[in-house]
């Protein structure tokens, strides 16, 4: 059994500190300079390849820090394992496994938004022209902040060494799939709250790095029911005031 305080006290590798900050940072690198893009009426392959490459690389931006905790944690047990003769398997896997994830939950809202842009429901600027379509998304992100599957797979996230104690398969294809699978707790956790901002504007800026900081106290804070209540009471009024104004 690996005590928690010990492996957080300890210098983690520098690969896997390097993986992480050089991923988060060419990410919003993108997100703050180059992510500029203004939509054709119709879409073709050209324009499906950029959205879903713009979604992608937000996603690392955002959820990667997010996953932090974990994957320092993966680190230090696989190092720990190593000096017990067990496979040394590079955290990079892990990480790869759970931005595989992302990409899959990119590629669907790209799908998602493209329906949106045919039926009008979108500007080419990326942001919801509808009100009743906002008002009814935000009420479903809303509701989902409260629902029992997200809190489930909210608690995974938030607990790393529970989730590697007893989801730890061996190997290199066994690090993926870990990765995979904390992925989808994450996906599950989250992928609702990431469509407002088809509602708010999906390049916006300001507003990805307010999700990027709600996503990362949910997981690290103490009092994560407090913050899942604010957002859902937000998304709620907001939803009613698009409804009804």
């Amino acid at each position: 059994m690996v005590n928690l305080s010990q492996v957080s006290n300890k210098l983690h590798s520098p690969v896997t500190w390097l993986s992480i900050l050089l991923l988060t940072g060419l990410s919003w690198y993108y997100m703050l300079f180059d992510m500029t893009m203004i939509m054709a009426p119709h879409w073709h392959l050209y324009e499906l390849t950029m959205v879903f490459m713009m979604w992608a690389v937000m996603m690392v931006g955002m959820m990667l820090p997010s996953a932090t905790p974990m994957i320092l944690l993966f680190a230090k047990i696989s190092q720990t394992r190593q000096q017990r003769s067990a496979e040394f398997v590079s955290s990079n896997l892990f990480i790869l496994g759970y931005l595989l994830l992302w990409s899959l939950f990119s590629l669907v809202i790209t799908l998602v938004q493209w329906q949106l842009h045919e039926l009008a429901l979108m500007t080419p600027m990326m942001k919801s022209s509808n009100h009743i379509a906002s008002g009814i998304l935000l009420i479903l992100i809303g509701i989902y902040q409260i629902s029992p599957l997200k809190q489930q797979c909210l608690n995974y996230c938030r607990s790393p060494l529970n989730f590697l104690m007893t989801q730890w398969q061996e190997g290199k294809v066994g690090a993926v799939k870990m990765g995979l699978k904390h992925g989808l707790y994450c996906v599950g956790c989250c992928w609702l709250l990431m469509t407002l901002l088809l509602v708010v504007g999906v390049m916006h800026i300001g507003w990805i790095l307010a999700l990027s900081i709600l996503v990362l106290l949910e997981k690290v804070v103490s009092w994560p029911e407090a913050i899942n209540l604010g957002i859902c009471l937000a998304c709620l009024g907001f939803g009613l005031y698009f409804l009804v104004g």
